[in-house]
């Protein structure tokens, strides 16, 4: 949804400290600043999943401070110490597909990396970012990293058809 003076209002990025995600970072932030929108970098994790905890650098008793602290440490690496756009840093206890959907209810894009730190990670296609493609209730950017091209990626677009 267009806000009136023709800016998106939110946008919702998923990161998980893989390259993909940090790509997926990037993108989002300069969408947000094309379009003058909020950036929500979104980090979930469930104690189930021991990867998921790969933001986790930091060695404190308090496991959602540890993501807190990394996220913070990856949107400082790839968007800077003084974003130009507002920036809202979730932490969620959650499995990642479900975090992001649920906060992409109202927002006017999703945007999540190709591939994470899952058991799936040879897939050309992750499965968070399939799931969050085909169910998300907004238009989708999934962005493809490409190893061999520093800071090089691709991205793919899925619409949303909302109401229908």
């Amino acid at each position: 949804m267009m806000s009136k003076e023709g800016a998106m209002g939110r946008i919702v990025v998923g990161v998980d400290g893989s390259e993909s995600s940090k790509d997926a970072l990037r993108s989002a932030e300069r969408q947000a600043r094309l379009t003058d929108s909020e950036l929500q970098v979104v980090s979930a994790w469930d104690f189930v999943l021991p990867q998921s905890m790969a933001l986790s650098t930091f060695d404190t008793a308090d496991p959602i401070e540890n993501q807190r602290r990394g996220l913070r440490a990856i949107v400082e690496e790839v968007v800077g110490e003084g974003p130009t756009v507002r920036l809202r840093l979730e932490v969620v206890e959650s499995r990642p597909v479900h975090a992001l959907l649920e906060l992409a209810a109202g927002a006017d894009l999703l945007v999540v990396g190709c591939r994470g730190h899952g058991e799936f990670a040879g897939m050309l296609l992750g499965s968070v970012s399939l799931h969050c493609a085909v169910h998300a209730p907004c238009p989708v950017v999934v962005v493809r990293h490409h190893a061999t091209e520093v800071g090089s990626a691709s991205t793919v677009a899925a619409g949303s058809e909302v109401g229908s």
